[in-house]
């Protein structure tokens, strides 16, 4: 029985009642020697709590895409088949354009979320270069199969979760696709092919988006394994003009790096509440030695770069949660990367998918624009200044709340 399905949800429930009811129905009747009987009441009891703690746990997994699998959950499954040396691009040498084509069948996915706006599809993709074996979830924008489309190709957009995260929780959680489909028909964003992989490949660790020699390839996994599948099977636009990457906490932290590391895959990210020094997450491979954290941080990453990458960044954070760090990247960048902050003061709430629900229309917008998108799913990734963000002078807490303050503004109103 699936750890998020529906069946498991509902049978919990009903355990959970019973649990309850047994106290109440039997704590009077009990029969037999004293010791038994308190025995038997404290098992009562103690059955009761539990199933009200698990009943509790998998309504917050559930809405919060944390764990998709017994496996995830337990920390027994791996999605690693090998992982060799692929060296600094993460190809180990390969010629990408000469291998040949994958060709995947997509499911319907289920779970929560998994059916809105024309359906979700799944696939399990064997990684040609970086040894991963894992499932990738791919939503088609309504433009995709209207005839009118038929010789477009799309932008594409990467999107990684936190740690621990389902690659799910973008659909079901943040509601992705419910959000952007009208804007999309509308011509308000550009349609784009929104692919979620997976990013837990390891028991127990985050990978950290990080390439560790006979550990595990996820850097390649995510930037070459992933939109190779992806061209290979739809109508994506070639990389880097047509591809952008955005993640929210450890998959922001993933997004920057992918894109800075690697200009010529990706033109844009989207950090939500992220961080720059691998440390930010204490389970993540990345951090594991100093070498590996100096390979993984952006903010270093530009500050060496001889040739600064031509990509776009759009960092939004909380003091002590992603502001501060995004600063620093911006301090750190130079022309032509360019780095759009977002402020959001401590009252617009934690680092929780309540954060970061509201942002994702307003980053996907940003991607629109900067990356020169037109509703026919044409256009070209530029690097074009970001405009500044707005200011909160005059508004309510409603737009504080949606990411519109500044700390200066958002200061004087406290």
């Amino acid at each position: 029985m699936s750890l998020t399905g529906t069946p498991f949800l509902y049978t919990l429930i009903v355990v959970a009642l019973l649990a309850v009811a047994l106290p109440l129905l039997l704590w009077s009747r009990m029969r037999g020697p004293r010791l038994l009987r308190v025995a038997a009441r404290m098992l009562m009891l103690l059955f009761a709590q539990g199933t009200a703690v698990a009943l509790v746990f998998v309504l917050v997994n559930n809405a919060n895409s944390l764990y998709d699998t017994w496996d995830d959950l337990l920390g027994t499954g791996t999605h690693v088949q090998q992982a060799a040396d692929l060296g600094a691009d993460g190809t180990g040498g390969i010629a990408i354009d000469r291998l040949p084509k994958v060709r995947q069948r997509f499911e319907q996915a289920t779970g929560p979320g998994m059916r809105a706006s024309d359906g979700v599809r799944v696939t399990r993709l064997e990684g040609q270069v970086s040894g991963v074996n894992a499932e990738v979830y791919v939503w088609l924008p309504p433009q995709y199969d209207d005839p009118a489309y038929a010789h477009r190709s799309f932008p594409v957009v990467e999107l990684l979760p936190g740690y621990p995260g389902s690659p799910k929780s973008w659909y079901g959680s943040l509601r992705v696709q419910e959000r952007l489909a009208p804007l999309m028909r509308s011509g308000e964003v550009a349609p784009f092919i929104l692919v979620a992989p997976r990013t837990t490949l390891l028991p127990g660790v985050d990978t950290g988006c990080a390439n560790v020699p006979h550990v595990v390839n996820a850097d390649s996994w995510l930037s070459i394994d992933v939109p190779k599948m992806v061209r290979d099977n739809f109508r994506a636009q070639p990389a880097p003009t047509g591809w952008a990457v955005a993640g929210y906490s450890a998959g922001a932290h993933c997004a920057v790096k992918l894109a800075v590391a690697h200009p010529d895959r990706f033109a844009a990210a989207v950090s939500l509440s992220g961080y720059s020094d691998p440390i930010g997450q204490r389970y993540s491979l990345a951090a594991k030695s100093p070498s590996l954290r100096r390979a993984n941080n952006p903010y270093l990453l530009l500050r060496q770069a001889v040739v600064p990458p031509a990509v776009a960044l759009y960092l939004s954070g909380q003091p002590q949660d992603g502001y501060e760090e995004a600063l620093a990247l911006r301090k750190a960048a130079k022309a032509p990367t360019t780095v759009h902050v977002v402020y959001f003061p401590k009252n617009a709430g934690g680092h929780t998918m309540a954060l970061w629900r509201p942002q994702v229309v307003p980053a996907f917008r940003w991607l629109t624009l900067q990356m020169e998108q037109s509703p026919d799913g044409g256009g070209r990734a530029t690097g074009r200044p970001t405009p500044p963000a707005p200011s909160s002078d005059g508004s309510r807490r409603e737009a504080l709340a949606s990411g519109t303050a500044s700390p200066e503004a958002a200061a004087r109103k406290r």
